[in-house]
């Protein structure tokens, strides 16, 4: 008869996919939010969705504070705080600069630069189909991406602080990754978007731009990308991060410029050219190899934690 916690364990691993297509269908909906949240400034509207997210987590921080969960990671869910300073205060700006399709592609280019970090370190190493995956999805965001970028300045430098956004969520998946499966996910949570958002806020502060959002129906847009790309998408992400690995995840989230491509398209009608559509479904045949390489070496499907 299995051990009740082994079986536990497996249990939960078996809602890692789930968990991961509400995640990316969540966060798919940040670019449009902070899109009509402009005219805005990038840094408020990142800080804002950031100390949002801190407010409607802090039941969260609360109970992990006086379960003596928080306290252990206490400076790591600071330092993660830092990189989601970096990565929404980049993204975000490079959305004024370049077009939806164009950031969120590249702003999701995580699993290569985690794939090459796990060939270094020799952990989460990407094996066998998810090889495979990695390439399929790279050529996927090529063309997603390459479809729409523009070779103004004003577009480049929007790549570039893409890219910058990029390195930063790398970053974070790889710190929440190492705080193991013993992690509690919402206080973390609660701790790191308090201290991203009160570092993007000074820094707006200090830069002279204006800390309030341009009207209440950018504040609403901003509430909106703090409730459900942040606490439902990012929330979910982390979870996963408790029983797969970073590239997995970051991985998943290449479906996001499908999801923003798309409903730029249908909403904000910035239309998606046949490039943009072959390449996503290029994308979503990469994360189908990669979410359902079924069992290797005896481990779970999606991925065995080591």
């Amino acid at each position: 008869m299995p051990h009740p916690v082994h079986a536990s364990r497996r249990d939960r691993r078996g809602l890692v996919v789930p968990a991961l297509v509400t995640g990316v269908v969540a966060v798919s909906f940040a670019a449009i939010f902070l899109k009509l949240a402009e005219p805005t400034h990038a840094l408020t509207r990142s800080g804002l969705r950031l100390l949002m997210a801190a407010g409607l987590l802090l039941p969260a921080v609360i109970r992990g504070w006086r379960r003596g969960r928080l306290r252990p990671v206490l400076g790591w869910a600071a330092a993660a705080g830092l990189l989601y300073a970096v990565h929404f205060s980049a993204w975000i700006w490079s959305l004024d600069l370049t077009s939806v399709a164009a950031s969120v592609t590249l702003v999701t280019a995580s699993p290569l630069l985690l794939a090459v970090v796990g060939v270094v370190t020799g952990r989460d190493r990407p094996e066998g189909r998810l090889w495979g995956a990695l390439a399929l999805g790279a050529v996927g965001v090529a063309l997603v991406g390459g479809a729409d970028l523009s070779l103004s300045s004003r577009a480049l430098a929007g790549d570039g602080l893409a890219l910058v956004g990029t390195a930063a969520m790398a970053a974070y998946l790889l710190l929440a990754r190492g705080r193991g499966a013993s992690l509690e996910v919402w206080s973390f949570m609660g701790v790191a978007c308090a201290v991203g958002g009160g570092v993007v806020m000074a820094v707006a502060a200090v830069g002279g731009v204006g800390l309030r959002a341009s009207g209440g129906e950018a504040l609403l847009y901003i509430f909106l990308s703090a409730l459900i790309p942040q606490l439902a998408g990012h929330g979910l992400l982390t979870w996963s991060l408790r029983h797969t690995t970073p590239t997995v995840v970051a991985l998943a989230l290449l479906g996001e410029p499908i999801g923003s491509t798309l409903l730029a398209w249908a909403w904000l009608g910035e239309a998606a050219p046949p490039l943009v559509l072959v390449g996503c479904g290029i994308v979503l045949a990469s994360l189908v190899l990669a979410l359902s390489r079924g069992r290797e070496r005896g481990g779970p499907a999606v991925v065995g934690v080591p």
